[in-house]
């Protein structure tokens, strides 16, 4: 157990880091944080405390991100730089964790974690992010691939493999796997345009973020809802708009799912249930993926879809 943890911080962590660590035991209601340099947390003894404290009821969490030189608290104004993004992901886990696998909107994770049974926390490892793309980066990914939106702060703690979740009965061991080893930049992020709007929202402005492929998007997709309200088959649609875009990482894989949100958008706002409007989505790409992921990938894109009619309304 203390070697899984130990090299999880070394993972997440640069030598000299000042990390926080947090212990939360429900019954009876306890609350401890240390603020430690990283080679105090993966001392042995610091790990068997931890455990101690594991094995009688606490759970283990770490701040994603670390803590300035000589910070005695976790406040935002004392995180030192941006470490990692991250997606929590607490309902229907297993499809989502899918859609996200099979997506080329973000690179590989650098670490997966199975909190509970169907509940998973993923950590990209990154640099080039300063506070605010990160809080939007957070934000778009849990719109997109249905994380939990309360966990988008840059202070925001996650729990640690090798610990045991004590927040439900049996505790659940956490494990990690590791997909990537590799850095992460802005740019490796392309998450879809429909979430353009709103990363525009948070920057209260009316910019672009970063690069032209966002008003290029942005465009795509205004086209793509005028062409499907028009009646226009799908798959000529999006072969047209692959064919557009080889600027694209993955040309028909931005197609595809660009069409697929924006029917399953046009569907719901004509009243069709949600269950419908998966089954079709999953019968339009049953010969170009397998069937569980194509499933998966149907109840993802419909949940997006629903998101944005949803604000549609609001607004």
């Amino acid at each position: 157990m203390n070697e899984i943890a130990k090299d999880f911080l070394a993972r997440c962590f640069a030598p000299g880091s000042t990390i926080a660590l947090l212990l939360r035991t429900v019954i009876p209601a306890k609350t401890q944080q240390r603020v430690v340099m990283l080679e105090q947390a993966l001392a042995p003894r610091y790990l068997g405390w931890l455990a101690h404290e594991n094995r009688n009821g606490a759970n283990i969490y770490v701040a994603a991100n670390p803590l300035r030189s000589g910070s005695r608290k976790r406040t935002k104004d004392s995180i030192a730089s941006v470490r990692h993004v991250y997606l929590d992901i607490d309902e229907d886990g297993d499809a989502r964790l899918a859609a996200l696998r099979a997506s080329d909107a973000v690179p590989s994770a650098s670490a997966i974690l199975s909190t509970s049974p169907g509940k998973y926390q993923v950590f990209w490892r990154v640099e080039g992010f300063d506070f605010e793309l990160q809080e939007i980066t957070l934000k778009q990914l849990a719109t997109v691939f249905g994380g939990d939106p309360a966990c988008t702060d840059c202070n925001r703690v996650l729990r640690i493999p090798g610990f045991v979740n004590r927040k439900y009965s049996p505790a659940h061991t956490v494990t990690v796997e590791y997909p990537s080893n590799a850095l992460a930049h802005p740019s490796d992020f392309q998450l879809p345009n429909d979430m353009t709007d709103a990363a525009l929202q948070l920057r209260g402005t009316a910019r672009a973020i970063g690069s032209r492929k966002d008003s290029h998007s942005e465009a795509d997709w205004a086209w793509v809802c005028h062409e499907l309200a028009q009646g226009k088959d799908a798959g000529k649609l999006t072969h047209e708009l692959a064919s557009r875009r080889s600027d694209k990482p993955n040309p028909l894989y931005y197609a595809q799912r660009t069409v697929d949100v924006a029917s399953a958008r046009q569907w719901l706002l004509e009243g069709a249930p949600i269950d419908d409007v998966i089954t079709v989505l999953s019968e339009r790409r049953r010969f170009e993926l397998p069937t569980a992921l194509c499933s998966a990938r149907a109840r993802e894109i419909a949940a997006t879809a629903q998101r944005l009619v949803a604000r549609r309304k609001i607004a």
